[in-house]
C-alpha cells in the first residue's frame, strides 16, 4: 500500500511541470514528507474518539459509521457490454488508489467482477479489469488494453483465459490458475478475487487471489512489462502455488492441500515491500520482487484478538500520521442478549447469531508488525476495503456492500449491493490515532 501520510498536495506548479515532464510515475505519496504534524496542526481541533463498546468485540452499529449520501458515492465506472442491463458495474472487494504520473494524478480502480449469466463471481469468472481516471469523480475509463490484445474486451488486464500467452521463461497463467471442470458438482471452475494495483520502484504490480473454486486457492502477484494496462506476467514465486503454506480451510468442496492464505495485499515503505495475507500474516519481498524472502513459516502480526477470534478477511496495512493501521473485515453477527435486546458483535458463527453487516475493523500500531491496539469499528458495511489519500490530501476508504448475507442480501436491497463505492474518512489526530468513516458533525 502506498503511504498516504506522505502524499504531497498536487498544486498548480506540479501539474504544469508534469504536463511537460518525464514519463516516470511515482506512487502517491512521495517519501519526502514524513514530518510530524506542525505546531499549528497540533492545535487543530480533531474529532474525538468514540468510547470503545464493551465488552471488547461488541460491534458499533451507529448510523454515523455507515457510508451515506452525505459522505460517500458510487464511482461512475465506464460500463462494459455486460454492465448495460444493470446500468453500473457489479463489483465486490472494491479497490481504489491514487498515484502521480507525469506530474498529474492518476486514480486506479479494480475489484472482483462476474461474468454475464452468473449472480456471483463464482464458480468461475473471467479475470481482472482495471479502470483509470484523473479525478476521483471521473470520468473513469477502462484501461486501454487494445494494443495488447486487439479485438479483446477492453480493460481486462489478466484472466485464466490468457494461458495461451505463456512462453518459455514468461508465465502469464500457471497451471493451478487455469479454468477447469469438475465431476459435475459445479462444472466450469476457477475465479480471481480481490485484486489490488500498486506502483512501486517504477513498475506496476497486481496482487490478487484465486478463489474457492480454483485448483489451488490463494494469493499471487503479477508484474507489468509495460504500463498500468500491462501486459502482466506471473512472478516466479507463484509458478507452482500461491504464496505461503497450505492448510485446512475454506468450504468443504476444496480438496485437502489446495487451500492457502487468501486476500493477498501489498505494503511498501521506501524501497522495501511486504506481502500481507489474511488474516494475520506478513512477509517481506525479495529485492527483485519475484518472491517473498521466506516462503514458509510466515510471521504473524501481533494483534489484540477477540475472544473467541472470528473469521477475518481482507487484511490491509495503511500508514498515516506515523502510525500503522491494520484493516480487516469481520461479520457483525446479531443475537438476542440476556435482557432481550439485540446484541451486535464480531462473534464466531453459532445458532442464534445472524449475519448483519460486513464491517471494516481497524487497529493501530507504532510498527508494522505490531503490537496493535484493540480494534474498533471504522465503517459499518464497509468490510474488505482499502484506505487511500486523494491528490488534495483527503482520506478515503472503499466499500462494496456485501450481497452474500445480512443487510445487503435482503431482496429489497440487493439491487444496490456489490458497488464500487468510496467514502470519506476522518482522522482523530495524533492523540486519538483513529480513522473512521466520516461521521456527522
Amino acid at each position: 500500500m502506498t503511504r498516504p501520510e506522505n502524499a504531497p498536495h498536487l498544486g498548480r506548479r506540479s501539474l504544469l511541470a508534469g504536463i511537460a515532464g518525464s514519463m516516470g510515475a511515482v506512487a502517491l505519496p512521495s517519501a519526502a514528507a514524513q514530518a510530524l504534524p506542525s505546531p499549528a496542526a497540533a492545535r487543530h481541533r480533531y474529532p474525538a474518539n468514540w468510547p470503545q463498546p464493551e465488552p471488547y468485540g461488541v460491534a458499533d452499529v451507529r448510523e454515523d459509521l455507515w457510508p451515506r449520501e452525505d459522505n460517500s458515492f458510487v464511482l461512475p465506472l465506464e460500463l462494459r457490454a455486460r454492465d448495460q442491463e444493470l446500468g453500473r458495474v457489479w463489483m465486490r472487494d472494491t479497490y481504489v488508489n491514487c498515484f502521480v504520473v507525469d506530474g498529474r494524478p492518476l486514480y486506479v480502480a479494480t475489484g472482483t467482477t462476474r461474468v454475464p449469466g452468473l449472480t456471483a463471481a463464482g464458480p468461475w469468472n473471467d479475470g481482472i479489469f482495471v479502470w483509470t481516471a484523473r479525478s476521483l469523480h471521473g470520468p473513469w475509463k477502462l484501461a486501454d488494453t487494445t494494443r495488447i490484445r486487439p479485438g479483446a474486451e477492453r480493460g481486462k488486464v489478466w484472466s485464466p483465459e490468457f494461458v495461451g500467452e505463456n512462453r518459455p521463461g514468461r508465465t502469464v497463467v500457471a497451471p493451478w490458475q487455469e479454468h477447469w471442470y469438475d465431476d459435475g458438482q459445479f462444472g466450469k471452475r476457477g475465479n480471481a478475487w480481490a485484486p489490488e494495483l500498486h506502483y512501486f520502484r517504477g513498475k506496476w504490480y497486481m496482487v490478487a487471489c484465486m478463489g474457492d473454486h480454483s485448483k489451488k486457492v490463494g494469493s499471487f502477484m503479477l508484474v507489468s512489462e509495460g504500463g498500468v494496462a500491462g501486459p502482466y506476467r506471473l512472478v516466479e514465486g507463484n509458478l507452482d502455488k500461491p504464496f505461503g503454506e497450505s492448510f485446512i480451510g475454506g468450504p468443504s468442496f476444496i480438496e485437502p492441500g489446495a487451500y492457502f492464505h487468501i486476500d493477498g495485499s501489498l505494503y511498501t515503505e521506501g524501497r522495501d515491500a511486504w506481502l500481507v495475507l489474511h488474516n494475520n500474516l506478513y512477509a517481506k519481498f525479495r529485492p527483485d520482487m519475484e518472491d517473498i524472502v521466506t516462503p514458509t513459516n510466515l510471521p504473524a502480526f501481533q494483534q489484540t484478538a477477540y475472544t473467541p477470534e472470528p473469521y477475518l478477511e481482507g487484511a490491509y496495512v495503511f500508514r498515516h500520521g506515523g502510525k500503522y493501521y491494520l484493516l480487516q473485515a469481520a461479520w457483525d453477527r446479531a443475537s438476542t442478549a440476556a435482557d432481550g435486546s439485540t446484541r451486535h458483535a464480531y462473534d464466531t458463527a453459532a445458532a442464534g447469531r445472524t449475519q448483519y453487516q460486513y464491517d471494516a475493523i481497524v487497529a493501530v500500531a507504532d510498527r508494522l508488525e505490531g503490537p496493535y491496539s484493540k480494534r474498533w469499528t471504522a465503517g459499518v458495511g464497509a468490510g474488505h476495503n482499502n484506505f487511500f489519500k486523494d491528490h488534495h490530501g483527503g482520506l478515503w476508504g472503499t466499500f462494496f456492500r456485501n450481497p452474500a448475507a445480512g443487510y445487503w442480501a435482503d431482496p429489497a436491497r440487493t439491487g444496490d449491493a456489490a458497488v464500487p463505492g468510496v467514502v470519506r474518512l476522518e482522522w482523530t489526530g495524533p492523540q486519538g490515532n483513529r480513522l473512521y468513516v466520516k461521521r456527522r458533525d
